[in-house]
C-alpha cells in the first residue's frame, strides 16, 4: 500500500493508504483528527474544508496521496497552542455562528481564509466567499455577523500591533 506523509496541524505524520483514500479520511480515521466532517461527500457541503498549504479546500475532494509532503491545517489546529480558541472560533461562539455544529468546522476554516485575504470584508464578500458552504440551520446571519466581529477584531488587534 503506498505510503503518505505531511504536516497536519504543525506535526509531521505518515501513514498506509490506499490510493482512493481520501484526505478527510485520513484526517478522521488515520489521525483521529474528527473535527473535520463529512457532510455531503460530493464537494457540495463545505463541512470538511481544511487548508492545504495556505489554501482552503473540500478535504472530500482529494486524495490523501495528492496531499503527500502538504502543509495541512485542520479545525483543530487553528486553536491556540493553549486551547484557547482562535479569534474566528471564539467569534462563533460569542456571536451564535452556529446551531447543530456541524458545518461550523468548514465555516470557520473557509473564514479563516476570507480573513486572510481580505482583513475587511463588506457582508455581500462574506455571503459571496461562504457560497460553497451550506449550513442548514442558522439561515447564515448569525455566521455573518460572527465573521464581521472576528474581523473587527482582528482589525484592531492589527492597529493595536502597529
Amino acid at each position: 500500500m503506498p505510503q503518505v506523509s505531511m504536516t497536519v496541524n504543525g506535526r509531521k505524520v505518515s501513514g498506509e493508504v490506499e490510493g482512493r483514500t481520501l484526505l478527510v479520511e485520513f484526517l478522521r480515521e488515520g489521525l483521529r483528527l474528527t473535527g473535520t466532517h463529512v457532510g455531503c461527500d460530493t464537494a457540495q457541503c463545505g463541512a470538511c474544508v481544511v487548508h492545504v498549504n495556505g489554501n482552503s479546500i473540500k478535504s472530500c475532494n482529494i486524495f490523501a496521496l495528492e496531499a503527500d509532503g502538504a502543509e495541512v491545517t485542520t479545525i483543530e489546529g487553528i486553536a491556540g497552542k493553549d486551547g484557547s480558541l482562535s479569534v474566528v472560533q471564539a467569534a462563533f461562539q460569542t456571536h451564535h455562528g452556529l446551531q447543530c455544529g456541524y458545518c461550523t468546522p468548514g465555516m470557520v476554516m473557509t473564514a479563516t481564509s476570507l480573513l486572510k485575504e481580505n482583513p475587511a470584508p463588506s457582508e455581500a464578500e462574506i455571503r459571496e466567499y461562504l457560497e460553497g458552504n451550506i449550513c442548514r440551520c442558522t439561515g447564515y446571519h448569525n455566521i455573518v455577523k460572527a465573521i464581521q466581529a472576528a474581523a473587527a477584531e482582528l482589525g484592531s488587534n492589527r492597529v493595536a500591533a502597529e
